[in-house]
C-alpha cells in the first residue's frame, strides 16, 4: 500500500477510545491504522509522547464580518486568511462561518458574497451557516433548496435589528424540520435588553459597568425557553448558540429531559472569564464586550457540568475580533456603542485541554467530542471530519501535553491588538496540524498555503 505520510508512535484519542497506533495517509485520507506502518515516501512524523486528535472543528466564527457602528461600518479584524491561519496554528482544521443576508437580498446572493470572501484565502476547510434576516415565503423556498445543496444550517437572531419575530422563527424551524436542516438561534429577549439600555442612558449610566446589567441572564433564559417551546411545538431540531448561564442551561436540560430535540453550545470565554473582567481599569473591560455578556463566576461550574452531562454538546468560539484601539474605544462614552465580539479561534483547543482535561473537569474523550466529533455530527460533516478512522479526511492535530505556554498576544496569529487570555499559563499545546494530510502548521508557525482550504458541502444533520 502506498502511503504519502505516516505518523508514528503517537497516542490516538477519539471521542470514544484512546490507543497507540501509527496512522497511514494517502491522497488526503486516512487509509491505515496499525503498528509499524512504513511510508513509501520519506514523510514520517514521529509523535512519540504526544496525543493525536481529530482536527478541531469550530462551528461558530465571524470572519470578515461587517457591522454598523456610530462611526460607520467596520469589519471584524480577521478575514478568511488571517482567521484560518490562526485556527490552524491552534489545532482547528474546519470552521463553519456565518453568511448574513442583507435586506432585499436572496440567500444565494448572500452566499455568493461570502464565498468570495473565503475563496483564495482560507487555509482550512470551511462551511457556512446562512443567516436569515429578511423573511419571506420565497426565502423559505430557497432555504429548502439550499439545505439539499450543502447548506443545512441556518442562523436566526431573537435580538438586534435583524431579528426575526416568533412567527418567522416558527416557519424557519418548520422548513428545517421538513428538509433535514437545523436552525441555530441567538437567544436573548430584544425588548428586555432595549428597555434596560434606554433606561440606563436616560439615567446617565453610560459607563462600562452597566453593559452586563443591560443583558441579564433573565433575558437569555426567557428567549431560550421561548424558542425551545416553538421547536417543541413543531418537533423540530434546535441548536442554541453560546449558552452563558445556569438559567439558560436549565431550560435546555429540562427540555432535553422531555425529549425535545434541542442542543446547546458554549464558548471558552464563558467557561474561563467572568463579569469581573469588565472592572479592569483604563476601559480595558471593553475588550470583553460581546453578546451575550460574560456572567458571574459561579456560572462557570454550571457550564462545565452541562458539558459533562451532555446538555451542552459543543464548545465553539464565536470568534469576532475587533481592535481595542480604534474599534472598541468608539464606545468609550456609552457602553452600548462598543462593538461586540472577542477573539478566540486560536486558543480554543489548548485552553480546553488545560482548563478542562488537566484540571480534571473533562476526560480526553470528552475533549475530542466537544471540540471535533460532536460538531462534525451535528452539522453534517461526520465521518469525513471529526474522526480518526479509515476513509476519513486526514485532518489531525499532534498535541504535546507537556508543552508549557504563557499566552501573549505576540505569539498568536489572530489579526487583532489583544487576546482576552493574556497571561494565562497553560500546559499542553498543538505542535503540528495536518489538513487533508498536508502539514500546514508546525511548532506555532503556519507553513501551508493561502487558498488551500475548500468549501465543505454538508448533509445528514444528527441530533445528539
Amino acid at each position: 500500500m502506498h502511503l504519502d505520510t505516516v505518523i508514528k508512535n503517537g497516542t490516538i484519542v477519539t471521542a470514544t477510545d484512546i490507543y497507540q497506533a501509527d496512522i497511514g495517509i494517502n491522497n488526503e485520507k486516512i487509509v491505515a491504522l496499525g503498528q509499524n506502518l512504513e511510508a513509501t515516501s520519506s514523510h514520517v512524523i514521529n509523535a512519540q509522547g504526544r496525543y493525536i486528535f481529530p482536527g478541531g472543528i469550530d462551528v461558530h466564527t465571524h470572519l470578515d464580518l461587517p457591522i454598523n457602528t456610530i462611526s460607520g461600518k467596520i469589519f471584524a479584524k480577521d478575514d478568511f486568511a488571517t482567521g484560518t491561519i490562526a485556527a490552524a496554528c491552534g489545532g482547528t482544521t474546519t470552521i463553519v462561518d456565518h453568511c448574513f443576508q442583507d435586506k432585499g437580498q436572496t440567500l444565494t446572493e448572500a452566499l455568493s458574497i461570502w464565498h468570495g470572501k473565503a475563496q483564495k484565502k482560507a487555509v482550512i476547510d470551511y462551511g457556512f451557516h446562512v443567516g436569515i434576516s429578511d423573511f419571506s415565503e420565497a426565502i423559505m423556498e430557497e432555504m429548502a433548496s439550499l439545505i439539499k445543496n450543502g447548506y443545512p444550517s441556518y442562523k436566526v437572531y431573537m435580538t438586534y435589528g435583524f431579528r426575526l419575530n416568533d412567527g418567522e422563527i416558527l416557519r424557519t424551524l418548520a422548513c428545517a424540520r421538513d428538509n433535514g436542516g437545523l436552525v441555530c438561534v441567538h437567544a436573548e429577549n430584544f425588548y428586555i435588553i432595549n428597555y434596560l439600555i434606554d433606561k440606563f442612558k436616560k439615567e446617565g449610566k453610560n459607563s462600562l459597568k452597566y453593559y452586563p446589567l443591560s443583558g441579564p441572564p433573565l433575558a437569555e433564559a426567557e428567549a431560550t425557553n421561548r424558542v425551545i417551546k416553538l421547536a417543541e411545538l413543531l418537533d423540530a431540531p434546535l441548536y442554541i448558540v453560546h449558552v452563558t448561564c445556569r438559567e439558560s442551561l436549565e431550560e435546555i436540560r429540562r427540555a432535553r429531559n422531555l425529549g425535545v430535540k434541542v442542543m446547546g453550545e458554549t464558548c471558552p470565554h464563558y467557561l474561563l472569564l467572568s463579569i469581573d473582567n469588565y472592572d479592569l481599569p483604563d476601559f480595558y473591560g471593553a475588550k470583553y464586550v460581546l453578546g451575550p455578556p460574560l456572567r458571574s463566576q459561579e456560572n462557570q461550574n454550571n457550564l462545565w457540568e452541562g458539558l459533562i452531562k451532555e446538555d451542552l454538546a459543543v464548545v465553539a468560539t464565536d470568534h469576532c475580533p475587533f481592535d481595542f484601539q480604534g474599534q472598541k474605544d468608539i464606545g468609550k462614552d456609552f457602553f452600548a456603542d462598543i462593538p461586540k465580539g472577542i477573539p478566540g479561534i486560536e486558543l480554543r483547543m489548548p485552553l480546553l485541554f488545560d482548563r478542562g482535561v488537566n484540571a480534571g473537569k473533562i476526560s480526553l474523550q470528552k475533549f475530542v467530542a466537544i471540540t471535533s466529533t460532536n460538531p462534525a455530527k451535528i452539522f453534517g460533516m461526520y465521518p469525513q471530519k471529526g474522526s480518526i478512522a479509515i476513509g476519513s479526511d486526514a485532518d489531525l492535530v499532534i498535541f504535546d501535553p507537556a508543552r508549557k505556554v504563557t499566552i501573549k498576544k505576540s505569539i498568536l496569529h489572530e489579526n487583532v491588538d489583544y487576546t482576552p487570555y493574556e497571561g494565562f499559563k497553560i500546559n499542553g499545546y498543538p505542535v503540528a496540524t495536518l489538513s487533508r494530510g498536508k502539514l500546514i502548521a508546525k511548532d506555532g508557525n503556519f507553513i501551508g498555503n493561502q487558498g488551500d482550504g475548500r468549501f465543505l458541502p454538508r448533509k445528514n444533520i444528527e441530533i445528539l
